[in-house]
Parts: structure tokens; sequence; C-alpha cells
């Protein structure tokens, strides 16, 4: 691992739904690290999507009254079926409410119904009343938490080096990293990268420990 103590990133685009961007000096088992915790490690709340990117942090993790609390009461009236979306659901934070909700408001024109994600369906007659309590978690608990609508790296995406025919490359990685809309995707990176340092530094600390315990039982 000669290039591991001085890794080089360049970030290729950036947009309101992913970020592409390469990572050199360092080889597969960092690389790999750096994608389990985009997947695994980066809080969320709830299960439908819902911004989090002012809340999450801000949140206790174990305690149970720390939660946001969303309210859905529709009834159908027609004979036509109705659909209860993501849309019904009103939060009592305006800073957290359904992703779609937000891309409703930011850009009408651009927004159709069909964005919204589907509940339930309703027949007429029928009715529900509901309040839920979205929580905050990660992924490596249930996907339902995990910020990413997917995450790849590879060493050589539009297969310029003809990796079929050439050695691959150990040094560099290329990353796509998709959000799912709860978190822009510079949090879920940034975030990530935090989480990761602070492991190997309580690893690190540990290990120290642990070395100095030797060391006195020795003596």
């Amino acid at each position: 691992m000669p290039y591991a103590n001085q890794p080089t990133v360049k970030i290729t685009e950036l947009s309101d739904e992913n970020v592409k961007f390469v990572i050199e000096n360092t080889d597969l088992a960092v690389a790999n690290s750096i994608r389990r915790v985009f997947m695994s490690e980066v809080a969320t709340i709830g299960l439908i999507p819902l911004t989090s990117d002012d809340i999450v942090e801000k949140m206790q993790y174990s305690r149970a009254k720390c939660s946001v609390e969303l309210t859905l009461d529709v009834r159908c009236t027609e004979d036509q079926t109705r659909h209860v979306t993501s849309r019904d659901l009103l939060s009592n934070n305006p800073r957290v409410i359904p992703v779609t909700s937000r891309s409703r408001d930011n850009d009408p024109n651009d927004y159709v119904e069909q964005d919204d994600i589907l509940l339930v369906k309703l027949r007429k007659g029928q009715e529900l009343r509901l309040r839920a309590y979205a929580k905050k978690g990660f992924g490596k608990e249930h996907a339902k938490w995990n910020p990413t609508a997917g995450v790849s790296f590879e060493y050589d995406p539009d297969n310029s080096l003809r990796h079929t025919v050439f050695p691959r490359p150990e040094e560099w990685f290329y990353y796509n990293v998709e959000s799912c809309g709860s978190l822009r995707p510079e949090t879920i990176v940034m975030s990530a990268l935090a989480v990761l340092k602070k492991k190997l530094s309580d690893l690190q600390t540990q290990l120290s420990h642990e070395i100095q315990s030797d060391v006195l039982t020795i003596n």
C-alpha cells in the first residue's frame, strides 16, 4: 500500500442528484471501505425519503422521543380509485418533508404527480388516518435508512485502458454516488469520510491503550 498516506481527490461532476469524483494514490481496500460507509454508516430519517440535511445530525440516535411526526388523513369520496401518496403526508417540521414535495415546491413546472411515492389505494368510502414517526437510523440496520440510490466505483469506467488486455491500475478509482434525495450527495460524501476518520481514530486510540497495558503487565 505504497500511496496510502497521500490520497488525492478530484471532483468531476456535482448535481442535486449525484457526485462523481476520482480518488488517486490509494488501494482497493480503502476504496471499498469508503463505498461501504456511504451506504451503511451515514444517518438519515424515515422510510420514505425525507429531507434530512438540516436536522439529522442534531437528532439523538437512541432516544424514542427524538423523531419527526407526520400525519395523514385521506378519504375517497369518488368512484375513481384514490391514490394516497407521499404528498399527502404532513410533517410537524418544515425542514423534514417528503423529497418529492421539495421537488414540487422548488420547480413546479418540472413536477408531475407520478413523481410522488404511492403508499396505498383507496376505493369509494374507504378512509385512512395515521400518525407516523420518522426516526434517525443507519443503512447497516435497515436499507430504509440508506441515503444512496446507488454507489459505484471502478478503475476504468469508459474502458479507455482496455482492461481486458492491459493490467489493471492499482492506485485510482472513479466513484459515482447517487442520492435518494434525503441528503445532498456532497453531504453523503463528507459525512461518510467523517465517520471513517472517527473509526480509524478510535481504532488507533484503542490499540495504543492495549499496547500500553501490555507494557505495564510485562514490567
